[in-house]
């Protein structure tokens, strides 16, 4: 019973950390890849996990800036409907 709650703890711990890798807006963190961290996770059973959780408490959790909410609020939307418009405009 012990080793199920252990193996229910490691499995829980190690898919919210790859998880909230996986989310980050950044391609590298802490000086390691995104992919590095992933292997770190679960090649280190709990430590991997645990260091992770770490950085981001002692980080403050923070991502970066929030992505655009809606399509008006994406300025590669409203560049490419731009240059969709200029291209109409020429047409006529």
């Amino acid at each position: 019973m012990r080793f199920l709650l252990l193996a229910a703890l490691y499995v829980a711990l190690t898919a919210y950390a790859v998880t909230d890798v996986l989310n980050k807006g950044q391609e590298s963190y802490a000086g390691l890849h995104r992919s590095a961290w992933i292997a770190i996770i679960i090649l280190a059973p709990y430590i991997g996990a645990l260091i992770w959780l770490g950085l981001q408490w002692r980080s403050g959790g923070t991502a970066g800036p929030p992505s655009p909410r809606a399509p008006d609020d994406d300025p590669d939307y409203l560049r490419w409907l731009r240059q969709q418009e200029r291209r109409k405009g020429n047409r006529d």
